[in-house]
């Protein structure tokens, strides 16, 4: 099974954010999409995630067309997504936070969260760096683990059987360098634990030693798709976006390098 993205097209005017877009993500890879400011990365991910409809073309997940479905029908069928600025609950607890998105059935006014999937909301934390904080409220984390927590808030509100994938926007954004390779080693290890991903990312050191392939949009078009090695060498990527003096190997945070070594 795979997510199938079929010709999407979606204008606003007479700009073309998606002008046709066609691409496949295999279950269990980890895919980066990049390109330029304004090249439709936050559309075809709205797309994908049921917060905009296209006007024509066709999302296929698990063999089922979702391109009518809602973003709750959708993770009912094992599609989630997070956004550039995290999305969390303030108020409550770190703990808590997992707690509500665990809860899937409606909470009445004088439920109590405390008693509800404690356990597994900490082992979701632990996973994530975070146990440490389950008791923290969240307003008063750093940026970077609140990063943390709306992944582990998606991963949980995922089903647990049948395929499963997290669409990321910007999972990197606002972070520090060594921040970013520590989100991008649990984007990675998410991937390897068998969800697949798909993200959106402006850091290339989160994309160059992280991602199994790349997908560049430039002006709502699909212009390149292939390894990241492929992608580096693009003339048109390299021209248009990259810079002609890039140079893969320095995109790459070293942590995230060893890693792709290792991996082979």
């Amino acid at each position: 099974m795979s997510l199938i993205v079929q010709d999407l097209l979606r204008h606003y005017g007479g700009v073309k954010a998606l002008d046709g877009v066609s691409f496949e993500v295999p279950s269990g890879q980890c895919v980066a999409l990049i390109g330029p400011n304004g090249a439709g990365k936050s559309t075809c991910f709205a797309c994908l995630a049921g917060q905009q409809t296209p006007g024509s073309g066709r999302v296929v997940w698990r063999g089922q067309d979702v391109t009518g479905l809602q973003p709750a029908q959708r993770q009912a069928q094992g599609m989630a997504r997070t956004f550039q600025v995290a999305q969390t609950f303030e108020a409550l607890t770190v703990q808590q936070n997992l707690q509500l998105v665990l809860s899937r059935e409606r909470l009445s006014w004088w439920d109590r969260l405390a008693g509800r999937h404690a356990a597994q909301a900490l082992q979701a934390l632990a996973q994530v760096g975070l146990g440490d904080q389950a008791q923290t409220v969240v307003a008063d984390l750093p940026y970077g683990a609140k990063k943390r927590l709306e992944l582990a808030m998606a991963l949980a509100g995922l089903s647990e059987t049948g395929e499963r994938i997290l669409l990321l926007d910007e999972p990197a954004a606002g972070l520090a360098p060594a921040e970013r390779a520590d989100m991008m080693a649990l984007v990675r290890q998410v991937a390897t634990d068998g969800v697949t991903v798909l993200y959106t990312e402006h850091n290339m050191d989160a994309v160059f030693g992280v991602a199994d392939r790349v997908l560049v949009l430039m002006q709502g078009r699909l212009v390149a798709d292939g390894t990241p090695e492929v992608v580096a060498q693009d003339p048109q990527v390299r021209e248009r976006y990259l810079g002609l003096d890039f140079d893969m190997s320095l995109g790459m945070h070293s942590d995230m390098k060893g890693q792709r070594d290792a991996r082979g």
